[in-house]
């Protein structure tokens, strides 16, 4: 397959030391044409610059995941909005709210999440979402701000995915609508207009089956693709290649 676009990974993890540049030197030849490297701290944002830097292909999101909100300040937020003007810096992310892991009180992720927000709106950047089991929050605060950007792994209901809709937002999804107990994936697959969709890896993490349980990589969305385009009684090739463009089209890559 060919056009991938993956739009949202962590290539920085660890996972990746022993062998990120042979692989990420690799995947063009497997048929990807970009990857949106996503931070969640500050030091994980400028590595995601750096390697927007090294490989054409790859482009970087800046700012702070929820399970990093206790070590926030204001001075990291400055450091964010510096990123922000890089020329390949093209989403404010991965920000959102996580209540499934009690990290972090939801006071202080709401907070945080807030700021980024704005940040967000007042550089007219898109954002790249993360919510998991805090559904109400997350929509609350996207209908307060109204950003462009996508909510990434999307885990919520079709309802709620209409709600998304109707913000002008982008749904991401990867490896969890191959699994066998993907209900609530599966009818957002089915409901979403094509042209709303982003497909992903958030590798290391998410591996779809048949690969599940492995280190997961931009070469495995084959497998999403052909999962979402057989319910939607399409080719997988037809699917990458939209997707590839809604991609290009929220994140202004031309």
């Amino acid at each position: 397959m060919k056009n991938i676009f993956d739009s949202h990974a962590h290539y920085n993890d660890e996972q990746f030391d022993i062998d990120r540049d042979s692989l990420l030197a690799s995947l063009p030849e497997a048929g990807i044409v970009g990857i949106i490297n996503c931070g969640t701290d500050v030091a994980s944002s400028a590595a995601s610059l750096e390697m927007a830097e090294k490989y054409p292909f790859v482009y970087a999101a800046c700012g702070y995941h929820p399970e990093s909100a206790l070590e926030f300040t204001d001075d990291n937020l400055t450091e964010i909005e510096k990123m922000l003007s890089h020329g390949k810096c093209v989403a404010v992310g991965e920000i959102g709210l996580e209540y499934h892991y009690d990290f972090v009180p939801k006071d202080v992720q709401i907070a945080v999440f807030e700021k980024h927000l704005q940040l967000a709106v007042k550089h007219d950047m898109p954002v790249i979402v993360h919510d998991r089991e805090a559904h109400a929050d997350t929509m609350a605060l996207l209908k307060k701000y109204k950003p462009k950007g996508v909510l990434h792994c999307y885990s919520g209901s079709a309802e709620m995915a209409k709600e998304v809709l109707k913000l002008g937002m982008y749904i991401g999804l990867g490896g969890a609508v191959t699994f066998k107990n993907a209900v609530k994936p599966v009818e957002v697959a089915e409901m979403i207009p094509l042209d709303r969709l982003l497909l992903e890896t958030d590798c290391p993490y998410m591996a779809p089956v048949p690969m599940r349980g492995k280190r997961n990589n931009s070469a495995y969305i084959e497998f999403v693709a052909e999962k979402i385009a057989s319910v939607r009684g399409i080719s997988a090739q037809e699917l990458l290649d939209i997707t590839a463009d809604n991609t290009r089209k929220l994140f202004d890559i031309k």
